[in-house]
């Protein structure tokens, strides 16, 4: 069995503050990956302010030149940095846990992903080590470079290994209608009409927000592979996903 979770940057990081940690949500989540089932698991976490900041200054969305190129080292960096205080936490929570960055294993066309190098990740899960990776920058045959947002990663690890489950944790109880309640289920018949209610994440995000997080996972209900949107703030959310017992948040099916 196969699990892509996502940890959203505004969980783990303060998405108001340039590269701020949140090191006690991230020991929390660390602790309940290591009390969930973490076989067969590929951790993707959102850059949150490690990251964004880096890539709105530089504009690396705008393509490759002289200003963005100096940009794509220090946005990495920033990246890398959060990814290894979670891979500590994981360690330290008995999860055997080691980075995959995307800058050295994917390249996009037009912002969208073109090629991944697969078989690292395949031979860490059949060795029952957890991938984790990020957001990240990434040469572009397009642009030259841009922005690779881990929503997009989500759907496509979740495509390319047959996942059986996908879960996207957030600092909200799911999708949210324009009363601020939880919109229990989405399906292709209904994304039309929430599409509007949809808004974009607070804090500094260039990859989209809420709305770019559920057309990315409608893409997968599409495909067959449905996904639920939870609180990852909310303790003992991300151990009861990961065990398949969570009923909380937003499901996300095809017909």
């Amino acid at each position: 069995m196969t699990t892509i979770l996502k940890i959203g940057g505004s969980v783990l990081t303060d998405k108001n503050k340039m590269s701020v940690a949140k090191p006690d949500a991230i020991a929390r989540i660390a602790r309940e990956i290591g009390d969930g089932n973490g076989k067969g698991l590929v951790l993707i976490h959102g850059a949150g302010s490690f990251g964004h900041h880096q890539a709105k200054e530089y504009r690396l969305t705008e393509g490759l030149n002289d200003w963005s190129i100096k940009g794509m080292l220090p946005t990495h960096n920033a990246v890398k940095a959060l990814n290894k205080m979670i891979i500590d936490a994981l360690q330290m929570s008995g999860v055997d846990a080691l980075p995959v960055h995307p800058l050295s294993c994917c390249t996009l066309k037009d912002g969208r992903i073109e090629h991944m190098c697969l078989d690292v990740i395949e031979m860490m899960l059949r060795a029952n080590i957890v991938p984790v990776m990020h957001g990240d920058v990434a040469m572009d045959s397009v642009k030259g470079a841009n922005i690779l947002s881990g929503d997009q990663l989500v759907v496509y690890l979740a495509r390319e290994l047959k996942a059986d489950s996908v879960g996207e944790g957030t600092n909200v109880d799911g999708v949210l209608d324009r009363q601020m309640q939880v919109i229990k289920e989405i399906t292709p018949a209904s994304i039309t009409e929430i599409g509007g209610t949809l808004s974009g994440s607070g804090g500094v995000d260039v990859t989209g927000g809420m709305h770019g997080k559920i057309m990315e996972l409608m893409t997968l209900a599409g495909a067959g592979i449905p996904s639920r949107v939870f609180n990852a703030e909310k303790p003992g959310n991300v151990t009861k996903f990961l065990k398949n017992e969570l009923k909380e948040g937003t499901f996300i099916r095809g017909e």
